[in-house]
């Protein structure tokens, strides 16, 4: 067969070829960063045109959640917002107008406050899921008792109109305290418990009880609220007067400050007289003290409860920090300590008279104490600005 045959036929096939069976495939084009891009708010825009409304970065439901996400990510971007302006069917990239002041933000009411049946419309939430389901992600469900909170979040919104508080970027989980409020999401939430871990269930670490202003609450683990303030740039609510530094949020009880007595037989403390422990838990004493015995921290001693106060609106790091430094002067001598019960552990023991605990006690909760200092030589809490004239007239 000649080879201008065989042309010929190849002519013939290439030619009846309906398919393009024979046709050499294109090679495919690279994907680019913007065909990704373009591709991923692709499905912002499907989910969009199915249920007419956003993806809610809260939801329950992970796809969702995960679009919802994305988009608050692409508006936070100018550069991809911009490479999306084409693309961007119902205007779901338009930045929001910014209120120009407080008192505007406050007058738009922005969270619907004024109006409550719809703050309590939870019907479209999701039902609350058992323990095994719930996992580290807790469901937000009615609150049972959110009257008895509402008052809480009435005066905090009049308090950041009137620039008696702001809100101030979140300081991190260790700020995370009973009495605490902060902002996610634009909603208003208050820590109102740190509940005790339940084994039962499995747990390893407690759980909080956050009550939200539009009328719901989660169980959520203190990580898991902190994560979500980064998440969305959460903010606190923070006062504006020094005030802040000492005194908490709201009127709750946020725990206990105890005084024990050690009833140890070591004979280096047998003949110390005011010999106590000041401390502060957030449940109760009887629990903090389980095990005193074996515990450094009690001196390796069982103790006895000589006082126990319900406290309002006390951080427990800075009731340590005021503890600490007002009665610093008569702390158990570190020599003694490291002989009985370990320096590093045993650091809230102190020599001074219940009376003066008590009195030191109620200047906590009253906020007086920032200013004074305890003197061992008169035996007295008296004003710093006067503590070295004292000291030295005794002397």
């Amino acid at each position: 067969m000649s080879d201008n045959s065989v042309t010929s036929q190849l002519d013939a096939l290439l030619a009846n070829d309906p398919l393009g069976l024979l046709e050499e495939p294109e090679e495919p084009k690279p994907v680019t960063a913007t065909d990704r891009l373009v591709r991923a708010f692709g499905e912002i825009n499907e989910f969009y045109a199915e249920h007419e409304r956003e993806p809610d970065p809260d939801s329950m439901a992970i796809a969702e959640r995960k679009l919802g996400a994305r988009l608050v990510g692409l508006r936070a971007s100018e550069e991809k917002s911009a490479t999306l302006t084409g693309y961007d069917e119902y205007g779901l990239l338009a930045p929001a107008t910014a209120p120009a002041s407080i008192d505007e933000l406050l007058s738009s009411d922005p969270l619907g406050l004024g109006e409550v049946p719809d703050i309590l419309d939870v019907s479209s939430l999701p039902t609350r899921k058992s323990p095994a389901d719930e996992g580290e992600r807790a469901v937000r469900v009615k609150s049972s008792d959110f009257a008895a909170f509402t008052q809480l979040f009435t005066d905090k919104h009049a308090a950041l109109g009137e620039d008696t508080w702001s809100l101030t970027p979140f300081a991190g989980e260790a700020s995370i305290q009973e009495g605490r409020f902060f902002v996610i999401n634009g909603v208003m939430c208050f820590v109102a418990e740190v509940r005790d871990v339940n084994e039962s269930r499995g747990e390893t670490k407690p759980r909080l009880r956050v009550i939200f202003e539009n009328g719901t609450e989660s169980a959520m683990y203190r990580e898991s609220l902190a994560n979500r303030l980064y998440e969305t740039g959460g903010q606190a609510l923070s006062r504006t007067t020094s005030a802040a530094d000492e005194i908490g949020d709201a009127d709750v009880e946020t725990g206990h400050i105890y005084v024990l007595r050690s009833l140890s037989n070591h004979p280096d403390l047998r003949g110390l007289d005011n010999l106590y422990k000041i401390g502060f838990t957030s449940g109760s004493v009887e629990k903090r003290i389980a095990g005193a015995e074996k515990s450094a921290t009690y001196l390796n001693a069982p103790v006895e409860v000589v006082a126990d106060y319900r406290v309002y609106n006390v951080r427990p790091s800075a009731l340590e920090h005021l503890l600490h430094r007002v009665f610093s002067s008569v702390r158990l001598d570190a020599a003694v300590v490291d002989e009985v019960g370990g320096h590093a552990a045993a650091t809230e023991w102190f020599l001074v008279p219940l009376s003066v605990i008590d009195r030191a006690i109620e200047m906590i909760m009253s906020g007086d104490i920032v200013n004074y200092v305890y003197l061992p030589a008169v035996g007295e809490l008296v004003p710093l600005s006067g503590a070295v004239e004292r000291e030295g007239s005794s002397g």
